[in-house]
Formats: structure tokens, sequence, C-alpha cells
């Protein structure tokens, strides 16, 4: 694996607004690894995953995410940043009042994209298993379906990093497994996953490292010590 960092975090902080979130936050995200991010509802992973993707500034330390320095990012730069980096919800976030291929050609189009649309689209339906469903409206699609349009809808402009922020949150067990089973194979084919969430099972079954919130600040395991502090959180 390419061990060069696509997230490098040292001696940072996260707020929100002026209410200090997290400090002293630090964290290394490998390129192809897959990284859980758990703790207690209000302890500040949402509030990470939106340092990383542009939404909460960075104030201080080291952040540097898919190469760009987000202590220097300027409000210009934050659409450039996002092509760099898939983001996944709980809630699907789709738009409802299109197709499925309206829907990826949407971001395509704001993302710059002039030719081989079609075949873009193509590409990220395959690798979620959904061509079938190009021409579906999200009401037509279950759950699970809905999310990895979403998944597919994040791979579109290649990212290094996936940030999912409670994926599986509104699914229910059997569709749970099929959407955690599409990450890890993204992340096994190079692209790095960040994924915050409550449900442990899940980690028990897929272990990997992981960073927990707590006590103001972020906790990391190693591989071999997983398991143990998702058991803790």
């Amino acid at each position: 694996m390419d061990n060069r960092p696509i997230i490098d975090i040292e001696h940072a902080s996260v707020f929100q607004h002026e209410n200090l979130i997290l400090s002293d936050v630090n964290l290394r995200i490998g390129t192809g690894e897959f990284v859980y991010l758990i703790g207690k509802t209000g302890s500040g992973k949402s509030s990470l995953l939106k340092v990383l993707y542009g939404e909460l500034p960075a104030r201080d330390g080291k952040v540097m995410v898919a190469d760009f320095d987000l202590t220097r990012l300027k409000r210009k730069d934050i659409p450039l940043l996002r092509r760099r980096i898939g983001i996944v919800f709980q809630d699907f976030q789709l738009l409802y009042d299109r197709s499925v291929e309206a829907n990826l050609e949407f971001v395509l189009c704001a993302t710059g994209w002039k030719s081989g649309i079609k075949n873009r689209i193509d590409e990220v339906l395959d690798k979620v298993g959904l061509r079938d469903k190009r021409t579906s409206m999200p009401h037509q699609l279950s759950g699970g379906e809905q999310q990895g349009i979403a998944i597919a809808r994040a791979l579109l402009n290649e990212p290094a990093i996936i940030l999912a922020d409670e994926p599986t949150g509104n699914l229910d067990p059997d569709t749970t497994i099929d959407v955690m089973r599409l990450l890890r194979r993204i992340s096994e084919n190079g692209q790095s996953v960040f994924m915050a969430t409550h449900n442990y099972t899940l980690m028990q079954k897929y272990p990997s490292r992981v960073a927990r919130c707590n006590n103001g600040t972020i906790e990391c395991s190693t591989m071999e010590g997983a398991v143990e502090m998702s058991m803790k959180y």
C-alpha cells in the first residue's frame, strides 16, 4: 500500500463558531486505508468531518487533506478540494425531482465535466452494482439503493478519500452489510474511507483502525486495538 497520507492532521483544533469542540487532534490516514470514526453523540465526529471537507475552517495546527492545506484554504478553492473528496451522508441527499442519471449528471456538470459524462455515469453505477437503475427516480429505490447511488455520486470525480457520516444509520441490517461491503471494496481498490459510525457490531464484523472522539480530542487505535476500542465506546 502507498503510505502517503491522504489526511495528515497534527495539533489541530476543531471549532463550531467560537466553541472549541476538539483540541490537539492528531490523525493520519494513508492511501487505501479504511478508518472508523466513533464517539458519543455530540463528541465532535460530524464537526471533524466538516473541517475535512471545508464546511468549517481549520484554524490552527497542520490539516492536510488530499494535498490541500486547509489552514490556508480560501473559500474559492473549496470546490477544488471537494473534487478530491467524496462525501456520503446518512440521509442520502439525492435530488428527488430527477432520475438517478440526472442526479449524477448534475454533479459532473457542476464540477466542470464537458465530455464523457455518460461513460462516467456508467462506470460508477457499475461499481455500485446499480447500472440498471439509471432511469429510476429516487423514490422508486430502496434505502440501500439510494445509499448506493449516493456512493456512486461520491465516486464520480475519482476522489482520494470518501468521508462517510453515518452512511448506514438509516438502513436495515442486511442493507447495512451490503453498503459496508461496498465501502470496504472501494478501500481495497485504493481509495481511502473515513467512516463515522455508532454501529460497533459492524466494526466487530469488519475490524479496522479506529479514531475515537473522547474527552475533547481524538484517540487512535492500532489495527490490533480496534475491536477493543469499539467495545469501550
